[in-house]
């Protein structure tokens, strides 16, 4: 389909067009162009999902309820809403349709963090909370020692690679608890999903290594010689997706040419 070629050029309004076309010309019964159309208005601004491109999701996997990447948005879609029952029967569905191996981990990890958040919402209102309303104080971020390396497998020789030492500013300390953290290479000229992502236990300092083949878009990975940066985030509600008050820092960095940055969590979402 033309859309997914000018999505390979990030040519998103072009790709966005191509999508539209597909989608009147099937009279909205292409769940392909749907799908693409809600992953290129993803890409330009991920709070598309909350909308549109969320809408667009829904009305694919009507249409195709085994559609791989419908399903894999559709979990996200789901997420964001709240309804975690459904993100997590889309994932798990996704999960047994024997996924790329560089996608599996994620789809693993997304599983596990609705799992962690079903669980503890159970919890809290068998003791006749809310979660929003339970009081149970962060656990202290884990004192400081010597870098950890992140349990990856180390990028193989002429591997495009990004390698931080992540740390987390004392102010923070008492955010960190036991969320998780992710860390994610993005582009910064075009918007949309990371070009590579790691989840990881928040530890400080911990050095993390990205490598291509820790992309989330198969075929969409940042290159030897290409300017990223390099985002650090703690997600206090479990979601790779960011949220008001996580703490986060930002660093540049080019592929090829730098080694080991310093990146410091040291800010929160507004």
């Amino acid at each position: 389909m033309l859309g997914r070629s000018y999505i390979a050029l990030q040519e998103y309004p072009l790709a966005l067009r191509a999508y539209e076309r597909a989608d009147r010309l099937s009279d909205g019964k292409n769940a392909e162009a749907l799908t693409g159309e809600a992953e290129v208005l993803a890409l330009t601004d991920e709070s598309e999902l909350n909308g549109r491109a969320g809408r667009l999701i829904e009305r694919a996997l009507a249409l195709a309820p085994d559609s791989g990447k419908a399903l894999f948005f559709g979990g996200a879609v789901a997420a964001r809403r709240g309804d975690l029952p459904l993100a997590r029967a889309r994932f798990v569905k996704l999960l047994g349709m024997d996924p790329p191996p560089n996608v599996r981990p994620l789809i693993e990890q997304q599983i596990n963090a609705i799992d962690a958040q079903l669980a503890g919402g159970a919890a809290a209102r068998a003791a006749g909370t809310s979660v929003a309303s339970a009081k149970t104080p962060a656990a202290p971020a884990k004192a400081a020692g010597p870098p950890a390396e992140a349990p990856a497998t180390a990028p193989s020789g002429g591997e495009a690679f990004v390698r931080v030492n992540v740390t987390l500013a004392p102010s923070l300390a008492a955010a960190a608890g036991s969320s998780p953290l992710f860390v994610f290479v993005r582009d910064p000229g075009h918007p949309g999903p990371p070009l590579a992502v790691k989840r990881l236990e928040s530890r400080f300092p911990q050095t993390v290594s990205l490598a291509a083949s820790d992309a989330m878009i198969p075929g969409r990975a940042f290159t030897s010689g290409q300017s990223v940066e390099v985002v650090a985030r703690i997600a206090r509600s479990g979601n790779p997706v960011g949220a008001s008050g996580d703490p986060l820092g930002e660093v540049s960095y080019r592929v090829g040419r730098d080694e080991l940055v310093s990146l410091v969590i040291d800010h929160v979402m507004p």
